[in-house]
């Protein structure tokens, strides 16, 4: 497995979460919904409507966000993992878990679909990791997460700044080569990598490992012929274990279009619910 076990990995942090509310008059009602800033997001609830706040989870607070499924290769993707969490019985891909229960809790039933979601394509080849922000919270889910979901506590910690996988050339080109030639092409087709196309580094330390994205997937699937997206796989130069979204995450690092895009991508995630969080 790769380095970044249960850490936020670098890059962007796109997060769907579980808030659970505390007020006794609403006690036990619970709310899915899309975050790229936890910390900010749980503020926006309880401050209401005029502070960022969904209109379904306005006035009925505190809430506090017990659990959040991250690792996201990508707002949309996080946001299908919302909608389908919200509406599992609409969802084609959930179609074999059942309806609530007489009696079962909402907390419950949503932990029992995640579960099944989790298990579930394409969500299940995700590098995805559930985090519970809440261990006083904690259940443990009907179905186990897939053995490369790690399991992690507490509040996701800072996002580490990992320079970027580049093609210029290193300090240490030995003497007499063509600046840059070594890590200009890929290791695996020979062919020239070009900075728009984002070559794909392992994140072990010393490791030359330069590839285009496909190549490198086309080696890792090379015991899995019938699947479109690695989970891992051996590096090719350093032979060591490597998870896809490790490697997928060193090539897109975060920028400041995160922060500038969270207002509009939470006002977007608010539009698409439509049904209320009930007990």
């Amino acid at each position: 497995m790769g380095p970044a076990g249960g850490a936020v990995r670098p890059g962007r942090f796109y997060g769907v979460y579980l808030l659970y509310c505390l007020n006794p008059q609403h006690r036990g009602r619970v709310y899915v919904g899309f975050t790229v800033n936890p910390a900010r997001r749980v503020q926006q609830h309880n401050g209401g409507r005029k502070k960022g706040g969904a209109w379904r989870t306005s006035g009925r607070g505190p809430w506090e966000m017990v659990l959040i499924v991250h690792g996201f290769p990508s707002a949309v993707a996080a946001l299908r993992f919302e909608w389908a969490w919200q509406h599992p019985q609409a969802s084609r891909r959930l179609a074999h878990v059942g309806r609530r229960l007489r009696g079962e809790a909402a907390f419950a039933f949503h932990l029992r679909v995640l579960a099944h979601m989790l298990r579930a394509p394409p969500w299940a080849r995700l590098p995805l990791t559930l985090r519970w922000l809440r261990p006083d919270f904690r259940q443990d889910l009907c179905l186990p997460p897939p053995p490369h979901m790690p399991l992690a506590f507490g509040p996701p910690p800072p996002r580490g700044s990992v320079p970027r996988c580049h093609t210029s050339p290193r300090a240490d080109t030995e003497p007499g080569m063509d600046p840059g030639a070594a890590e200009a092409c890929c290791t695996l087709c020979a062919q020239l990598l070009q900075d728009e196309e984002g070559p794909l580094c392992c994140p072990h330390p010393g490791c030359p490992l330069r590839a285009h994205v496909i190549c490198l997937a086309e080696e890792f699937l090379r015991e899995e012929p019938g699947q479109l997206l690695p989970l891992e796989g051996q590096c090719p130069s350093c032979e060591n274990s490597v998870l896809w979204g490790d490697l997928v995450w060193l090539c897109r690092m975060g920028t400041e279009e995160e922060e500038e895009s969270e207002s509009e991508e939470e006002h977007w995630t608010d539009m698409l619910e439509t049904d209320p969080q009930c007990p």
